[in-house]
């Protein structure tokens, strides 16, 4: 949706030591997009971006965060993949944010899966809203919910109170959709928080849970706010910490 955007490192790195302890003039690469998985029987969307005609900040010298310039709305990228709304039947919601979830209302058919905090800050309501049960273990992450055959959505709790991650398997790969657990791999690599967060503790805890996956499991990345997530879907590259 976005896309030729920056981040400083102070932002993409400073959740723990501050945003003093890094240099605002080192930049990563930003971008704004979001993912479907097409499984044969079900097409399930991974977050939903912006309304259509909302507008993120405009690019400003010494901005923290630069989403990027617009490449299209949101639902003009759903239906250029050649979907139709009615054809989605699960939502996978990250977070709450409204870049994650402005369009979840725009699928008449999909339930929405959401954790209970998140659900409960966007006054979620109806039939279609499936707050999360986590009731088993995933590999080393101690609450999940299986939602299809080799779909997971996982408590990853720290961004938002109620955030979650979403790990599909396929092919012996994981592919792992983490909304904002990093704004960047870069932060990833270097095992920093951004300073984006409602809970330090609970965002310290899911990191070193997703970076010890990744350590254990072969990985694909997949990044909501840069470019690596979607150039590391394209290759299928394995990310390597």
């Amino acid at each position: 949706m976005y896309d030729n955007g920056f981040m400083n490192q102070s932002f993409a790195f400073g959740g723990e030591e501050g945003k003093g302890a890094f240099d605002e003039q080192i930049i990563y690469r930003s971008s704004l997009q979001n993912f479907l998985i097409d499984t044969g029987s079900e097409v399930i969307l991974v977050d939903t971006g912006f309304k259509t005609g909302m507008s993120a900040p405009a690019k400003k010298l010494g901005a923290p965060l630069y989403m990027g310039e617009r490449v299209a709305d949101y639902m003009a990228s759903f239906e250029a993949l050649g979907y139709k709304p009615e054809q989605v039947t699960k939502i996978l919601v990250t977070h709450k944010h409204n870049d994650h979830s402005d369009c979840i209302r725009c699928f008449p058919n999909a339930k929405v899966y959401i954790s209970a905090e998140d659900a409960d800050a966007l006054k979620l309501e109806g039939d279609n809203i499936v707050r999360a049960q986590y009731g088993e273990a995933y590999k080393n992450f101690p609450n999940a919910q299986q939602v299809a055959d080799g779909i997971w959505f996982v408590e990853a709790k720290g961004h938002t109170k109620g955030n979650s991650i979403i790990i599909a398997e396929n092919d012996g790969l994981f592919y792992m959709f983490h909304g904002d657990v990093t704004y960047c791999d870069a932060a990833l690599k270097a095992n920093k928080l951004s300073i984006v967060y409602e809970d330090k503790q609970a965002a310290r805890e899911t990191l070193d849970r997703v970076r010890q996956f990744i350590k254990d499991n072969p990985t694909i990345y997949l990044s909501t706010h840069c470019p690596e997530g979607y150039e590391n879907l394209e290759m299928k590259r394995v990310m390597k910490l």
